[in-house]
């Protein structure tokens, strides 16, 4: 029996706008189902069009206050709020595994995560300035300054909700911003309880304003007209709707979206580093992030050697309960997810692909929940579905490659440039080859995560714009010139 007693710990479910909770909304209402057992944990209301524009003037009313408020002053509420994000540690890891059963070994690095870039944020928010500028004619002072651009509207995504707002939250509040968060319906506890803890913070009511809801309150909230920058995270199909609401008012927005990840791995790569994280890709949050290297691209003269060791290493995976320290792997979120992977694992070989281990959903104790056995696809086609569609499910591609330049082509041959990854012990390759990646960010024979206070985004249908370090705080800003004649 997969063990639910994180249960008692769900926070109150009702939207957060202004210091007010809202209990019922014009949305409805919708069933949370827990995925690894299929079994509901509660009902949450859904915002609907309504509560947005309520959320929205909260926001705004709050605007004015918080965008003058000295920069120290934010800068401290920051602070206290990444010390509560980390004092909560533990209660918002279980409720990450509630909310889409990410593995508790990697749930429980989230709250962290995030507090680290509230913490680096807040950094900035001291520090935000412009410049003076040397212009034409001498008898006049021209100069810069830095403002923030009001109410920003921040949709998070399902896989990674805390992450993501720490990510996202951390910049724009620093900036000075308020901001409408809409949770998705299908991980809503963790950001309620985030909302719970702004306000325990002493975030003045209004800056941040919590309404779940589903496409209809995002749609409300990506078209009303009293928003000043929209931040989204999730798929490009999605995408292309709020840009087309967004494009009705001209309101800017930012995109962190999909990816078709892809590992290069070279004859001279040391294998056994490598092969502790061969499997990363469909094993982290069971292959639900945008980041995930879900394609291996290996060099010939190691291939059958690296096909061996991914098949050993798949085979000894531990997938089940995700409250369990040893559970690697949990399930997918929701059934939609299954028959979608489940689909594209069916159609897989009609392409030449050749299957080493799993492909089938899991039974037994774990058969009423969304489990999908790690599976592993060798000789895939470059121009394979299962080389270029995201699955977002637990399923690598593994393809062949005989030169630096070949393996260089087929990693960029896909509509995506979010990430990308080499094993190799050649340095002037490595550069080479993270020069040629038409992707935001490189990783060179490891991944040990994105530190806040670094660039991180994507080119292409990856989306646009960047958070983290400087880049992140700039993106929610805007320069105002002022030009004095003397």
């Amino acid at each position: 029996m997969i063990a639910e007693a994180a249960l008692g710990l769900l926070p109150d479910p009702s939207l957060l706008i202004g210091d007010r909770r809202l209990a019922e909304a014009s949305g409805g209402r919708y069933e949370h189902i827990y995925a690894a057992t299929g079994r509901p944990t509660g009902t949450i209301p859904l915002a609907g069009e309504a509560e947005i524009d309520l959320a929205v003037a909260a926001a705004r009313a709050a605007a004015p206050g918080w965008a003058s408020l000295p920069g120290d002053q934010r800068r401290n509420l920051l602070l206290r709020f990444a010390s509560l994000l980390e004092q909560e540690a533990d209660t918002l890891a279980r409720l990450s595994v509630i909310d889409n059963s990410i593995a508790i070994g990697i749930a429980k690095y989230g709250p962290y995560v995030a507090a680290d870039s509230f913490r680096y944020n807040a950094g900035w928010a001291d520090k935000i300035g412009g410049e003076v500028i040397s212009t034409w004619p001498a008898a006049a002072l021209d100069y810069t300054h830095d403002e923030p651009y009001g109410v920003v509207a921040v949709i998070v995504p399902w896989n990674g909700p805390v992450y993501a707002m720490g990510m996202v939250l951390g910049p724009v509040l620093a900036a000075g911003n308020t901001v409408v968060v809409k949770p998705p319906e299908l991980a809503p506890y963790a950001v309620l309880r985030l909302g719970e803890l702004f306000l325990q913070a002493g975030f003045p009511p209004g800056v941040v304003n919590i309404v779940p809801g589903g496409p209809a309150a995002g749609a409300a909230l990506t078209a009303h007209p009293d928003v000043d920058k929209i931040h989204f995270t999730g798929s490009g199909h999605t995408a292309q709707h709020i840009l087309a609401n967004a494009a009705k008012r001209m309101t800017p927005v930012q995109l962190e979206l999909g990816g078709k990840s892809a590992s290069l791995v070279f004859d001279d790569a040391d294998l056994d580093a490598f092969s502790g994280q061969a499997l990363a890709g469909i094993v982290n949050n069971s292959g639900q992030g945008c980041i995930n290297p879900t394609r291996l691209l290996v060099q010939s003269g190691i291939y059958d050697a690296v096909i061996e060791r991914l098949r050993g290493i798949a085979d000894v995976l531990t997938v089940g309960d995700p409250t369990d320290e040893a559970t690697v792997m949990g399930p997918v979120v929701d059934q939609r997810a299954v028959t979608r992977i489940m689909g594209m694992v069916g159609r897989a070989g009609a392409c030449g692909a050749r299957l080493l281990t799993g492909g089938h959903r899991l039974g037994g104790a774990l058969a009423d929940g969304y489990f999908i056995a790690p599976t592993v696809f060798a000789d895939v086609p470059p121009d394979a579905e299962l080389a270029q569609t995201e699955v977002f499910g637990p399923v690598l591609a593994v393809t062949r490659f005989d030169t630096e330049e070949q393996g260089v082509a087929i990693a960029n041959g896909t509509v995506f440039g979010l990430a990308g990854y080499c094993w190799t012990q050649d340095l002037k390759r490595a550069h080479r080859v993270a020069r040629s990646l038409t992707v935001g960010n490189v990783w060179i024979n490891g991944f040990t995560g994105i530190p806040a206070s670094v660039p991180f985004g994507g080119n292409r249908q990856s989306g646009y714009g960047r958070l983290g370090g400087i880049h992140g705080i700039r993106e929610f800003l805007r320069p105002k010139n002022v030009w004095i004649a003397l």
